[in-house]
């Protein structure tokens, strides 16, 4: 019998196939007494050697298909798997209490797992995750059973999950997973951006999926509206639905080689969020007008140490030349959060997210700043250059880490080392800087909303938690009067505005931007001609009283019904 469900939109697209569980396999991990220590502690340190090398290769797998960016998940889980701490509680365990390697591992990580999963902050409970993911692949190579290997499926299948590791994920090969669907997750976890960067239809957030449905039961997903069919009646329909997704896409590739402009002539910028100079290749080849966000913490997280002078001004000038006569908005050290380094020691904080990161620890560790900015003034040489300051709260740090960028561009000229034009800007992602950005805007040269932390402050959610995963909503009205006092605010002393956070590319989201006033868009290169076909297709003028009328809505339900009976009105969804 045909049941329609309703998820989370994790990826566009539709898919029609029958499912596949992805089931993790069940390991002996009951306690059992031993005589032979040392053979324990040899499965142990064999299974860790084995797992560095399975992470390290799914590294390199990664990078090749996903890129830098996604590919550091991996390196954190390395990082993971061979914390010395960890390792060594294993290994007490097994010498202390005589048992076996697959109980000291289990009780160890649950130990740690448990820990972390009960902390409020994001960074915790995305370890949590990452944990037992290292934990079941540790489990494998000791007992010799494997885990599901995606690479294996040969038909095409639509996978069914409790989650998908972002291990699974990065290895699924489009020919044959058409799609998956999982209990949980949700739009910014790991898996749902991978997805999108693979063009893979997904929907998460099911809760019980994988118990509504056999292997082998016919199933139809619509990445784009969160909806799922399991055995569905009209088969015909759901096929012509998928030839309607393929003609579309076909039609959006023409957005990739013009310009972004609404039908009323007004001109904004769809640029392109990257980790390092070949992303941003890949998104010139997706016609990005731009780079509104290079991550530059990959730099450093990538290194044993902390990046030269030399290493960092050789990586910032290849993507200003990629990227010649367009704007690239580099974004100054990051760190600090669930962004850890392996030759720095943070301090123990409560909360990380709101603790020594980003500017913050930036102006604290001055020398380290100085390197990084002397690096992004010699390579405004080659191109047009935009600063930017990561978590900035109030005036007084902008000012402080600014006067850092004035004194090294004095000191740089007195040398006579050239220097291109340049701009200094700064994220907007903690509220009292949106609340208070026609005041900033008196001193930044531009703004940049980073809303995947704005909606997390502003709402006090952990958007990673499962049970508060209702709390991210970045159509809510009150985060749409926040970005609406940045942009006013930037607009008010000239300045442009930009986003680069997840809300950026989406499509119910797009229309109240660019009505509110937004100048600059930055997404995933992937996401870059949808985008660019919704604006060209919409009047400036129309989006504003849409964005009116969003503003003074109670809820974020109300505001994306609102937007999606504009857009079938345009025939644009």
């Amino acid at each position: 019998m045909s049941k329609l469900i309703k998820g989370t939109a994790g990826s566009d697209g539709i898919a029609l196939a029958k499912s596949y569980l992805l089931k993790k396999p069940i390991f002996d991990i009951y306690k059992k007494k031993i005589k032979d220590i040392s053979k324990e502690l040899t499965l142990i340190q064999n299974a860790l050697e084995k797992t560095t090398q399975q992470l390290q290769h799914i590294v390199e797998i990664t990078k090749k298909k996903l890129g830098e960016e996604k590919a550091e998940i991996f390196n954190a889980h390395i990082q993971l798997a061979n914390d010395p701490e960890m390792i060594n509680e294993i290994n007490e365990c097994i010498k202390n209490e005589k048992v076996n390697a697959t109980y000291a591992i289990n009780q160890i990580f649950n130990k740690y797992h448990d820990t972390f999963a009960a902390m409020e902050d994001k960074y915790f409970k995305e370890r949590a995750s990452d944990i037992n993911d290292i934990k079941d692949r540790l489990l494998s190579n000791v007992t010799n059973i494997p885990l599901p290997d995606v690479l294996s499926i040969n038909q095409e299948v639509i996978l069914v999950a409790y989650d998908l590791t972002p291990s699974e994920t990065a290895l699924l090969d489009k020919k044959y997973i058409k799609g998956f669907v999982t209990d949980i997750g949700g739009r910014t976890s790991h898996a749902a951006i991978m997805a999108r960067t693979m063009e893979i239809p997904a929907v998460l957030g099911l809760k019980n999926i994988t118990t509504s449905v056999n292997n082998g039961t016919l199933i139809a997903i619509d990445g784009s509206s969160g909806v799922v069919e399991i055995e569905p009646k009209n088969i015909k329909e759901w096929e012509n639905k998928i030839t309607k997704f393929a003609k579309d896409k076909e039609l959006i590739k023409k957005y990739i080689n013009i310009k972004t402009k609404t039908k009323d002539n007004k001109k904004v910028l769809i640029e392109a969020n990257i980790g390092n100079s070949n992303d941003a290749k890949k998104a010139q080849t997706y016609g990005c007008e731009g780079v509104g966000l290079f991550r530059t913490e990959f730099l450093y997280m990538d290194n044993d140490h902390w990046p030269t002078e030399k290493e960092q001004f050789e990586a910032y000038k290849e993507a200003l030349k990629t990227c010649k006569n367009q704007m690239v908005v580099i974004r100054t050290l990051d760190i600090g959060g669930d962004k850890k380094l392996s030759y720095f020691d943070f301090p123990e904080e409560m909360n990380p997210f709101l603790g020594y990161r980003a500017i913050r620890l930036c102006l604290d560790k001055v020398n380290i700043f100085k390197t990084q900015i002397r690096a992004l003034l010699r390579a405004s040489a080659y191109g047009q250059l935009g600063i930017m300051f990561p978590m900035v709260a109030t005036v007084k740090e902008f000012l402080a880490a600014k006067k850092i960028v004035d004194d090294i561009a004095k000191e740089l000229k007195s040398k006579k080392v050239k220097l291109g034009k340049y701009e200094v800007g700064m994220m907007v992602e903690v509220p009292s800087t949106a609340i208070l950005a026609d005041e900033f805007a008196k001193y930044s040269d531009f703004f940049s909303i980073g809303t995947n932390d704005l909606v997390q402050y502003t709402f006090a959610c952990d958007r990673m938690s499962k049970d508060v995963s209702y709390l991210y909503q970045p159509n809510n009205p009150s985060l749409l009067r926040l970005v609406n006092l940045t942009i006013q605010g930037g607009h008010k002393k000239k300045r442009w505005v930009g986003m680069c956070g997840e809300m950026a590319g989406d499509i119910l989201s797009i229309p109240i931007l660019l009505g509110l006033g937004l100048d600059a868009f930055s997404m995933s290169a992937t996401s870059i001609p949808k985008a660019r076909m919704i604006i060209n297709n919409l009047s400036q003028k129309e989006c504003a009283t849409l964005a009116k009328k969003a503003l003074s809505l109670d809820t974020m339900e109300d505001v994306n019904q609102l937007v999606e009976k504009f857009l079938k009105t345009k025939k644009l969804i």
